[in-house]
C-alpha cells in the first residue's frame, strides 16, 4: 500500500516562494508516477504537475508554467513542489497522488482519475 505524507504549506505574500514536500512509503516500480494537484475552496481539484521517477518527465499545467517546478529525490522517495512568484489564486489545499498504471514512455498523466493513492493534503495560502 502506497502511503504519502504532503508537509511544507504555509502562509505566504504574494510574489513569495514555498516549496511542498511528499513523503512516498510503499512505492513499487509500477507506481513510476507522482503528480501535485489543488484544490481551492468551491473549485474543482485541478491539476498543477507531475513527474516520472524512472525518467525525470515531466508535466505541468499551462497555470503554472514558469513559476512553479515538480523534482524528485529518489533515494529519499520524496516529491518536491517549489512554487514561486506566487498568487493569490494559487491559494489552495495541495495534494500529492501516485499513478501505478501509467505506460511505459508516456509522459506522466493530468487526470485526477489517473491516480491512485492521494495524501492528505496541505493547505499553500497566498495573501494579497
Amino acid at each position: 500500500q502506497v502511503h504519502l505524507v504532503e508537509s511544507g504549506g504555509g502562509l505566504v505574500q504574494t510574489g513569495g516562494s514555498l516549496r511542498v514536500s511528499c513523503a512516498v512509503s510503499g512505492r513499487t516500480l509500477s507506481t513510476d508516477a507522482m503528480a501535485w494537484f489543488r484544490q481551492a475552496p468551491g473549485k474543482e481539484r485541478e491539476f498543477v504537475a507531475a513527474i516520472r521517477w524512472s525518467t525525470g518527465s515531466t508535466n505541468y499545467a499551462d497555470s503554472v508554467v514558469g513559476r512553479f517546478t515538480i523534482s524528485k529525490d529518489n533515494a529519499e522517495n520524496t516529491v518536491y513542489l517549489q512554487m514561486n512568484s506566487l498568487k493569490p489564486e494559487d491559494t489552495a489545499v495541495y495534494y500529492c497522488a501516485a499513478d501505478s498504471s501509467l505506460p511505459r514512455r508516456d509522459r506522466p498523466r493530468s487526470g485526477a482519475y489517473n491516480y491512485d493513492y492521494w495524501g492528505q493534503g496541505t493547505q499553500v495560502t497566498v495573501s494579497s
